[in-house]
C-alpha cells in the first residue's frame, strides 16, 4: 500500500538546519457547553539536542495543555487544535495520521507525568510495567524484557533492583515511584522528553535528587528535554533556557541566565520575588495579587494587567506582540524597556 503524507514519520539521523522539535503558533481550544475555553493562543518554542527548555506558570496557563498537544493524547473533543504546528526533526505531527502518531509517540518523544502514584497501575508490579514497553514496542520475550527492567531500575538508581522489580507501586516512596516513571519514559531511547511537574509533592532533598538524575540521563543520551514547572528554584541548574507563560501565552522567554539576572515582563519578575531566599528570613514571602484569569472571558489588552503593578491605559486595550528583546530573547510587555531597566539598576 501507498504510504501518504499523513504517514510519513520523522527521519532518523541528521537535523540539517531544523531544531529537534518547533512547536510554532499553536492554539488549543476546549469546546464546553459553558463557552470556548482558549488553553493554548499561539505559543511558540523550539527544543535542540542535549537542550533543556523550562516552561514556567501558574496552574491554567496553557504548560501542560501544549505538552498534551505534542505528545497528541489530548481528548478530542472536547480539545481542538484550530491551528499550529508541532515539528518535529521537520514533521508536521499534526498531519500524522493516528498509526504514526503512535510510532512518535513513547518511542521518539516520551513523558513523564506528574503523579507517578496514579499514573502507575497498583495492580501490576513495577517491572511488569516497564518491560511492557519492551514487549509491545520491541517484541520481547517476558524474560527478555524483565532483565531489561532490572537494567533500567539500576539505572535510574532504584537500590536493589533485581529484588524490587516484583514489588507493587504502593511498596515504593513518592521518589523511587517518580524513578520507575523516568526508567519507563527512557526504556525506548526517546529523542525528546517531557517532564512535567517532575518533582511535585516530593521534598528538597529528593527533588534536587531527581532533576540531577534527569540532567545526567540527558548527558548521556543528548535527548531534548522539556521541563515544565511552576517552580523557578527547580530549573536553575538544569535549564538551558526558560519559556514564561501565563493565560495561554508565552510572555517571556530567554536564556536561564538572562531571565534570573535581568527579567522583562512583570509576571516573571513576581515569580522570581516569590522564590524564598536565606537572607529574607523572618520577612513576609512576596506573593502576586489576584488570581490567573478565567480562559473563558480573558481580559481585555494584555492579559496581565489586571495583576500588573506597573499596569497603564495601554495595557487595558492593546495586546501586546512579543517584543524581541535580542536574538535569543523575547518579551512580551508595552514597558518592558522599564522593566528592565529597573531590574538592572
Amino acid at each position: 500500500m501507498k504510504k501518504t503524507s499523513t504517514d510519513v514519520l520523522p527521519a532518523e539521523g541528521g537535523l540539517g538546519d531544523e531544531p529537534l522539535l518547533a512547536v510554532d503558533n499553536l492554539h488549543v481550544e476546549f469546546r464546553t457547553r459553558a463557552g470556548i475555553v482558549r488553553a493554548v493562543n499561539g505559543v511558540s518554542y523550539t527544543v535542540s539536542p542535549g537542550e533543556t527548555l523550562a516552561v514556567l506558570g501558574e496552574s491554567g496557563s496553557g504548560k501542560s495543555v501544549t505538552a498534551q498537544a505534542i505528545m497528541g493524547i489530548l481528548d478530542v473533543p472536547p480539545a481542538v487544535v484550530p491551528k499550529g504546528e508541532i515539528r518535529f526533526k521537520g514533521t508536521d505531527l499534526l498531519k500524522l495520521s493516528e498509526e504514526a502518531r503512535t510510532q512518535v509517540r513513547g518511542q521518539r518523544i516520551a513523558m513523564i507525568f506528574q503523579d507517578a502514584l496514579s499514573s502507575l497501575n497498583p495492580v501490576f508490579t513495577v517491572g511488569w510495567q516497564i518491560s511492557e514497553m519492551f514487549r509491545v514496542h520491541r517484541g520481547m520475550s517476558k524474560a527478555d524484557a524483565l532483565k531489561k527492567a532490572v537494567e533500567l531500575m539500576d539505572r535510574v538508581r532504584i537500590p536493589a533492583a533485581r529484588q524490587r522489580v516484583h514489588d507493587y507501586p504502593h511498596q515504593f516512596s513518592g521518589g523511587m515511584r517518580q524513578r520507575i516513571m523516568i526508567a519507563m519514559s527512557i526504556a525506548l531511547d526517546p529523542e525528546v522528553l517531557i517532564a512535567d511537574e517532575p518533582t511535585t509533592a516530593l521534598d528538597v532533598t529528593v527533588q534536587a535528587q531527581i532533576m540531577e538524575l534527569l540532567a545526567e540521563l540527558q548527558r548521556e543520551s543528548q535527548m531534548g528535554m522539556i521541563l515544565i514547572t511552576h517552580d523557578l528554584g527547580v530549573v536553575a541548574d538544569v535549564a538551558d533556557k526558560i519559556a514564561v507563560m501565563y493565560a495561554g501565552r508565552i510572555v517571556e522567554h530567554a536564556p536561564v541566565h538572562d531571565i534570573y539576572q535581568a527579567p522583562a515582563h512583570p509576571y516573571t519578575k513576581g515569580l522570581l520575588e516569590s522564590i524564598p531566599r536565606v537572607d529574607q528570613k523572618g520577612q513576609d514571602l512576596y506573593a502576586i495579587k489576584g488570581l490567573p484569569p478565567n480562559l473563558l472571558d480573558l481580559p481585555t489588552g494584555c492579559s496581565f494587567h489586571p495583576r500588573c503593578p506597573l499596569r497603564q491605559d495601554d495595557c487595558v486595550t492593546d495586546v501586546p506582540p512579543l517584543h524581541q528583546i535580542s536574538g535569543t530573547r523575547g518579551s512580551a510587555c508595552h514597558y518592558w524597556r522599564e522593566v528592565l531597566d529597573g531590574e538592572r539598576q
